[in-house]
C-alpha cells in the first residue's frame, strides 16, 4: 500500500496559517468531475509566500513558476502501486548490478572511475558503512505501459524538499481528503536514526556549495533538520571552506578533524579536487554520507549494465556504449551530466533535440521512451527510495528533455 505522511516534524515546513477553502473546493470538484489524469486547478492565495515559508525560496525562474501548483496529477491507487512495486524492483536490480560493477575493475574503468579510487570503491561497496541509501529514480510513464527508467540520482539528489514537504502541505490545504505517495519526510528521520549510532561522537558535518539559487543550501538545510530530529549533534560547512591538516585528514574552517560528513557534492567532483587522493586514503578517518560506491550507482554507465544483466525487464529499457544497441531511436546521454544538460534525441536517424550544457566525457545511448504530453508538458516521475524501500515521488515537467527549468507539479490519489 502507498505509504502517506499525517504529521509534520520539521521547522523547514511551518505553515503560513493561510486559508485556502475555496480553492479547496474548487479543485475537489475537479477532482470529483474531471477523469482526466492532469487536473487544472486554481493556485492558492498567496501561494509564493506560503511555500517561500516552508523552505521553497527558489519557486520561480525569471517569470514563470518552478513550483506549479496552477494544476496537479491524479493517479488511481491501483496506478500508486504499480510505480511503487517498479521502485523497489528496480532498486534490488541496482544491488545485483552494483555487485558485478564492484569486483570488475575493467567495468569500473568504463564508467571512468579512476584507477586509484577502485579499491577504495569495491571495498566501501562490500563494507557498507553507514548511508542515509537514498536517491530518486526517473522514470517515463505514459499511464498505459510500466514505468521506464531513465536514470537514478542517488550521490546528490535533488528536488528533495519539494517532494517531502512543499507538495504534502499542499495536499493538506487543497484536497485533504486525498492520499499522496509521500512517506519520504519521516523515513528519512528513521534512517538517520539508523545512522546515528554510527557517527564518531554523534555529531555529523553538513557540507554544500554555496550556490546563488540557495536550492543546495536549503536542501542540505532540510537534512540536516531531519537528523537534528533525530538526535544527531549537526555543524554546518561551506564545501570551499573545507581544508586539510598536516596528515592530511578533512577539516573545517575552524580547522576541527571532520570525522563524519553529509555532502550534497558529487564523489566524481571529490575525487578530481586537488585533495582527492588525500580523501580517499583519509576515508578511514572520516564517514563519507553518501559513501564512495555511490560512483557505480550514479553514474549512467550503469544503464548498459543492468540492460545486459536483466534484458527485457519491464521497467528497464534497451541500452549499451553504442547507438546500435539502443536501436535507431535513442537518446545519448553523458555518464556523468545533470540536469538534462548534453542530452540529444534521435528519432528517425534525425536529431529531434538537444540539451546545451557543460559536460563533456563518455556517454551511454539508451532507446528513446515516447513521453506523453497531457496538456502542459511531459511528466517524469522522480521515485524516491529510502534504504530499499519506496518513499514517495515528485513529478517535473518539461520538454522533450527534462532540464533544470522544469516545473514540479503536485500529486495527489484519486479512486
Amino acid at each position: 500500500m502507498p505509504r502517506h505522511r499525517s504529521r509534520r516534524g520539521s521547522p523547514a515546513a511551518r505553515r503560513s496559517g493561510a486559508a485556502a477553502s475555496a480553492s479547496a473546493a474548487a479543485a475537489s470538484a475537479a477532482a470529483a468531475a474531471d477523469p482526466v489524469d492532469r487536473i487544472a486547478i486554481a493556485p492558492r492565495p498567496g501561494w509564493p509566500q506560503t511555500v517561500a515559508d516552508q523552505g521553497l525560496i527558489w519557486h520561480s525562474e525569471a517569470d514563470r513558476p518552478y513550483w506549479d501548483e496552477s494544476g496537479c496529477y491524479r493517479f488511481t491507487l491501483a496506478e500508486i502501486e504499480m510505480i511503487e512495486a517498479a521502485t523497489e524492483d528496480v532498486y534490488r536490480l541496482f544491488l545485483a548490478a552494483g555487485e558485478r560493477i564492484a569486483g570488475d575493475r575493467a567495468l569500473m574503468a568504463r564508467f571512468g572511475i579512476p584507477d586509484w579510487c577502485m579499491d577504495a570503491v569495491a571495498a566501501s561497496w562490500h563494507d557498507r558503512p553507514p548511508a542515509l541509501d537514498h536517491g530518486r529514480f526517473d522514470f517515463g510513464y505514459d499511464g498505459i505501459s510500466a514505468p521506464a527508467l531513465f536514470e537514478f540520482n542517488c550521490d546528490t539528489p535533488t528536488a528533495l524538499l519539494e517532494t517531502a514537504v512543499i507538495q504534502w502541505n499542499w495536499k493538506e490545504d487543497v484536497f485533504p481528503g486525498h492520499d499522496q505517495f509521500n512517506s519520504l519526510h519521516e523515513r528519512l528521520i528513521d534512517a538517520w536514526r539508523r545512522v546515528a549510532g554510527a557517527l564518531p561522537g554523534g555529531r555529523l558535518w553538513f557540507g554544500h556549495v554555496a550556490d546563488e539559487a540557495h536550492e543546495d543550501t536549503i536542501t542540505t538545510t532540510y537534512l540536516r533538520e531531519l537528523a537534528e530530529t533525530a538526535g544527531i549533534e549537526t555543524l554546518g560547512v561551506v564545501i570551499d571552506d573545507i581544508g586539510l591538516d598536516a596528515a592530511g585528514r578533512i577539516v573545517d574552517g575552524d580547522d576541527r578533524l571532520i570525522s563524519a560528513i553529509f555532502k550534497l557534492y558529487p564523489w566524481e567532483w571529490i575525487v578530481a579536487e586537488p585533495f582527492g587522493r588525500d580523501i580517499v586514503r583519509h576515508l578511514p578517518d572520516t564517514l563519507w554520507i553518501e559513501p564512495i560506491w555511490k560512483m557505480i550507482w550514479s553514474n549512467k554507465a550503469i544503464l548498459p549494465v543492468l540492460w545486459e544483466m536483466f534484458p527485457g525487464h519491464p521497467n528497464l529499457l534497451p541500452a549499451g556504449f553504442t547507438a546500435a544497441d539502443a536501436g535507431p531511436d535513442h537518446v545519448i546521454k553523458p555518464c556523468l551530466a545533470r540536469e538534462g544538460a548534453n542530452i540529444a534525441l534521435v528519432e528517425g536517424g534525425r536529431l529531434r533535440a538537444q540539451a546545451g550544457g557543460g559536460y563533456d566525457g563518455p556517454c551511454i545511448y539508451q532507446q528513446l521512451y515516447r513521453l506523453r504530453d497531457f496538456g502542459r508538458g511531459y511528466p517524469v516521475l522522480g521515485c524516491w527510495v529510502v534504504g530499499g524501500e519506496a518513499a514517495g515521488m515528485g513529478i517535473r515537467e518539461d520538454g522533450l528533455i527534462t532540464g533544470n527549468t522544469a516545473r514540479f507539479v503536485p500529486h495527489i490519489i484519486s479512486g
